[in-house]
């Protein structure tokens, strides 16, 4: 099913960087963030809901929709996409997954030391402080900072937010130093992230784009399209890379 140009580099590499996005998480039942703006939420925009501006204005408007979308996850598990990259990271000597989604799935999957480029829904910080804080009520109103008393947001990057510095240095790092590159289920046009795989391009190494269209992606050499939903392409591809 796959080429030996893709297989063989994927079995010799011995740093592996992938970078996933929202179409993963859409195989387990997760909306995308503007598909989820349906029902109650159809009259408003992201701008609405997903801004530092919008908190200040209503708290209690942002944190209600945040809060319905964790209850969300609960219903939810991490689907074969997600278990295969935590396969691969048993088969590879170092994997750095890097991802734009903000739920959590990766490492419920078993991933570990994930970087999450736009942050985590199930944390949150204080709004006033910005400051994380470990343990709060989940609870309908918007909950104080246990030190400030100021409400507490969700853990994620807004728009007109700046992506945690640190994130990004480990993601850069891992795409400029990596041997293969795989981009799953992200369309790779919103950026920074989206320079990710052709970071890696550029330095030499291949890119494996798993996705159900190649729509948007760059074509070239040494970059390959393997075309379809990450719950089938990645565990075939492991099976392909190491038989049992």
């Amino acid at each position: 099913m796959f080429p030996d140009s893709v297989l063989a580099p994927l079995r010799a590499a011995r740093r592996v960087a992938v970078l996933t996005g929202a179409g993963i998480s859409a195989e387990s039942g997760i909306p995308t963030f503007r598909d989820a703006l349906t029902g109650l939420w159809a009259r408003f925009r992201p701008e609405d809901l997903a801004t530092p501006e919008a908190f200040a204005r209503d708290p209690a408007l942002v944190w209600r929709w945040y809060r319905e979308r964790r209850q969300r996850l609960r219903t939810v598990e991490p689907n074969p996409g997600h278990r295969a990259l935590v396969a691969l990271e048993g088969r590879v000597p170092e994997l750095t997954l890097i991802t734009q989604n903000v739920d959590g799935l990766h490492a419920r999957a078993g991933s570990r030391g994930v970087v999450e480029l736009h942050g985590n829904i199930t944390r949150v910080r204080c709004f006033a402080e910005d400051t994380p804080v470990e343990e709060w009520p989940d609870t309908e109103a918007v909950p104080a900072c246990p030190r400030c008393g100021g409400p507490l947001r969700p853990d994620v990057v807004w728009f007109g937010e700046m992506l945690p510095p640190a994130a990004l240095e480990r993601a850069r790092a891992a795409a400029g130093g990596c041997d293969v590159f795989l981009s799953v289920g992200t369309s790779n046009l919103v950026e920074p992230a989206a320079s990710l795989p052709w970071l890696a391009s550029a330095r030499g190494a291949p890119v494996l784009i798993v996705n159900p269209t190649a729509d948007g992606q760059r074509a070239g050499p040494g970059i390959h399209p393997l075309l379809g939903k990450a719950g089938v392409v990645l565990p075939a591809l492991l099976r392909e890379a190491w038989p049992e």
